[in-house]
């Protein structure tokens, strides 16, 4: 079974691209397979929200991504994104990402600009990773991904996701898992059921923090340590026959 983990930085780099750098590094010592960040103008997405500032700080400019792109590649680590607008999934095509992810709140088409960027990623025709955990139609996201290789992620929308409300049963029928609960507890059970299961390949996103993070994400993110834990763990799993 192939595994493809993705540290989901969110905003945990807190506009701080030199912070951003060490969170990087940290995860490539990991030994994570990709960094990933999210592309939003903040007056799109966060204009009335009670951290608006902090919000607006961490906002990914075209200048601030090529600097992370470049320093991802030196780490030979990938990098890509979470595009918000059409014309951030153009610039990062043009910066040579190898796929897109689309958040669960663009899938809904509620944003400014969602069904736009859907249509520009897939015109791209790079694979997709996908979350829905707040909804929308499925069919009607396939259709528009129907050239692009995509992956959909088991995904409950719920800063932090209670174990108890993980559908395992639901959960194992996708090849992916955007997780939101605490710790690395819930990412390890679904390797394990995907490895019962002869999955010949799983993807798992996390949010990951270093440990003095303080942006939004950063109560429902794990550490860099124990990013380190997980894969250990998962490449422990990788490892077992049943």
């Amino acid at each position: 079974m192939k595994r493809y983990i993705i540290a989901e930085i969110g905003s945990n780099w807190e506009g701080s691209v030199s912070r951003a750098k060490k969170i990087i590094q940290k995860c490539n010592e990991a030994s994570v397979d990709a960094v990933k960040f999210q592309m939003w103008r903040t007056d799109d997405l966060y204009q009335n929200h009670p951290q608006y500032d902090l919000i607006k700080r961490s906002e990914l400019t075209f200048v601030k991504a090529e600097k992370l792109k470049k320093f991802s590649d030196d780490e030979g680590i990938e990098f890509f994104c979470s595009p918000f607008y059409p014309e951030a999934v153009d610039f990062l095509d043009k910066l040579g990402v190898k796929r897109f992810k689309v958040a669960s709140r663009t899938c809904t088409l509620n944003d400014p600009h969602s069904l736009e960027t859907l249509k520009k990623i897939a015109e791209t025709k790079k694979p997709v990773i996908i979350s829905m955990g707040m909804g929308g139609d499925k069919k009607q996201i396939m259709k528009i991904f129907s050239k692009n290789k995509t992956i959909f992620c088991y995904c409950i929308s719920e800063y932090p996701t209670l174990l108890e409300k993980i559908n395992w049963k639901e959960a194992e029928k996708y090849d992916g898992f955007s997780d939101h609960s605490m710790g690395i507890v819930a990412p390890i059970l679904f390797t394990l059921l995907k490895k019962q299961v002869n999955a010949k390949h799983i993807t798992i996103e996390k949010h990951v923090k270093l440990e003095n993070s303080k942006g939004p994400d950063a109560s429902t993110s794990i550490t860099t340590e124990q990013l380190k834990a997980l894969i250990t763990q998962i490449s422990t799993i990788e490892r077992f026959r049943f």
